[in-house]
């Protein structure tokens, strides 16, 4: 059941829960680097992957603006954009909630909490 329709034709829905854990991230970095500058990758998952935002704004800074759809307890939908020209920074909390969190990510898979 989708209970997140796509807004338009620039957003691309990704659901994280479909793919194997090892292969996790390194297939969301490949569907965000395949966006082009206005589009949007509506990104569907069971927990909030703080660890993997992080790594996000580490790797990509201002270029990836990041905006949580829902967010409740095993159902995280986040919008990432592609924002060539940034809009404006996270809020302060979402940083420092990121900045606690850490990842095995790489090649053994995610490490998230709350992650199957």
């Amino acid at each position: 059941m989708n209970t997140t329709p796509l807004q338009d034709d620039s957003t691309f829905a990704f659901d994280a829960r479909g793919i194997a854990k090892r292969f996790r991230h390194a297939a969301i970095f490949g569907a965000l680097e395949s966006l082009n500058d206005g589009e949007t990758m509506r990104f569907v998952n069971d927990h909030d992957p703080l660890p993997l935002i992080g790594q996000i704004q580490q790797r990509y800074g201002s270029q990836i603006g990041i905006r949580y759809v829902v967010r409740e307890p095993g159902q995280i939908v986040i919008d990432f954009s592609i924002e060539l020209t940034p809009r404006e920074a996270a809020p302060a909390s979402t940083a420092s909630q990121v900045a606690s969190g850490s990842c095995g990510g790489g090649g053994g898979g995610c490490g998230c909490s709350g992650g199957r």
